[in-house]
């Protein structure tokens, strides 16, 4: 949804921010556009840094947000999108108090299972852990400012879209 955001609306400032993390590529997935894919070694020496924004480890995988795949944007005055868990939006939201916040759902639990199904990427233990993942989820983001159901890919990028416009706007 946020790839068809981006190719749909070329005149945004946006960035969208690319995670890194340990877990293997899924197939058509490339290195540093849809995530850094790292060694745990490459992580915990980052992590050591002090070069996350956020960072958890989920389902036995390391993730986190690169602090320069946010602060160089956010320099040059473009909005950046991070696809984080509420977990990590929480911490964002610690750091950065103007930070907006708008969870992305499907319309139910069986619908987001479906759709882990149908992707074929997941092995039956990971869809367990996962679809058991989405309560925790949705308990963490019942502070978040906005939601968008995506039943219908079409109108869920046209929302976005008007919450991105409305922050612009507004000088957020």
């Amino acid at each position: 949804m946020i790839s068809r955001l981006l190719k749909s609306s070329p005149d945004l400032p946006l960035h969208l921010a690319v995670s890194a993390t340990t877990r293997r590529p899924r197939p058509g997935e490339r290195d540093g556009v849809d995530y850094h894919f790292w060694t745990k070694e490459q992580f915990d020496k980052e992590r050591a840094a002090g070069g996350f924004l956020e960072w958890a480890e989920v389902y036995g995988n390391f993730y986190g947000t690169l602090k320069r795949e946010v602060n160089q944007y956010r320099e040059k005055g473009l909005g950046v999108i991070l696809e984080i868990d509420t977990q990590g939006a929480a911490e964002v939201k610690r750091q950065y108090p103007e930070v907006v916040r708008v969870l992305l759902r499907t319309p139910s639990d069986a619908d987001f299972g479906k759709r882990l199904i149908d992707r074929g990427t997941e092995d039956q233990e990971a869809l367990e852990r996962r679809i058991k993942g989405v309560e925790r989820e949705l308990a963490g983001a019942v502070d978040y400012e906005h939601t968008i159901i995506n039943d219908n890919l079409d109108k869920a990028v046209a929302e976005f879209r008007a919450i991105i416009e409305g922050l612009f706007a507004r000088g957020k």
